[in-house]
């Protein structure tokens, strides 16, 4: 009698915590749902080849985001390019020679947790002064990669930090037993195996870096003319988008327009990241 009524116990919650799962993934998929619909509803039809190469026009009520989506490329090739070696690299020292016993270690791991939550307006201050000014970048596309790469360095080194430590030892082991050199085994064992971890960090810094706004009208700047250089004043999609919404009258359709641009772009990313990470799932153990 006893062991029936504790196995219906365990059915009901299993049930209940099911449900809960179920309502919580349902959710979000909902709200999901309600804003791209909301968008495709306003914006789908202004979307086209020729909105994508023009330039804007009347203030960005006509024409296209073609000098826009060229200015977001080239911030997040700046980004990418200075927070990548950076992060990978204070990822492989964190996890391969700080352990959390080490002072050093404990100190760098609680800046980097307490950096990931600075809002991003204090990012936009910082890359102000000290690249547009003390560094005489002025409002530039380098400035504003280069602030979004200091947002972007601590979620990216956290991910790939758990991506290190995720590696099993038997992997060091068997690069220690085979000779190879602790370099070699970093670059030839450890980093391909924790590669998804890290490629999980690049799809959150990428998808906080397309989505921001506030770091970059201190950085990058409003212009929405094609840039000719990383020195040049570019406008980030984000930027354009917020700028249509709230300071142009009857800038909402390419505001929607460009959001839909926004979504498909981010998807994008998700989704080449999820095939790279599958991949190098696939391949199993790594050899050395």
């Amino acid at each position: 009698m006893v062991d029936a009524l504790r196995a219906r116990r365990h059915r009901i919650e299993d049930l209940a915590a099911a449900v809960v799962v179920w309502a919580a993934a349902l959710g979000v998929t909902a709200v999901f749902v309600w804003i791209l619909g909301g968008l495709l509803w306003r914006g789908l039809g202004g979307v086209s080849w020729s909105f994508l190469v023009q330039a804007p026009r009347d203030a960005g009520r006509a024409g296209g985001i073609g000098p826009v989506l060229v200015s977001t490329g080239l911030i997040l090739a700046v980004c990418l390019a200075v927070s990548l070696p950076i992060g990978l690299g204070a990822a492989a020292l964190l996890a391969e020679f700080a352990s959390d016993r080490h002072l050093f270690g404990r100190l760098v791991r609680r800046s980097l947790d307490v950096l990931a939550g600075v809002p991003s307006i204090v990012f936009g201050l910082f890359g102000g002064v000290f690249f547009c000014q003390v560094l005489g970048m002025g409002f530039s596309i380098m400035a504003g990669g280069l602030t979004l790469a200091c947002m972007v360095l601590p979620i990216l080194i956290r991910s790939a930090e758990v991506g290190f430590r995720s590696v099993p030892d038997e992997h060091r082991h068997a690069a220690a037993a085979l000779g190879l050199s602790r370099a070699s085994t970093l670059f030839k064992v450890l980093l391909p195996a924790a590669m998804p971890g890290v490629i999980v960090g690049v799809v959150l810094g990428v998808g906080r870096a397309m989505a921001e706004t506030a770091a970059l009208l201190f950085t990058s700047g409003y212009v929405d003319r094609m840039p000719g250089s990383l020195w040049d004043s570019g406008r980030s999609l984000s930027i354009h988008i917020y700028h249509l919404a709230m300071n142009i009258s009857g800038g909402d359709a390419n505001a929607g327009a460009s959001a839909i641009v926004l979504m498909v772009l981010l998807l994008a990313i998700n989704l080449a990241a999820s095939f790279i990470a599958s991949h190098f799932l696939q391949r199993g153990v790594v050899s050395v």
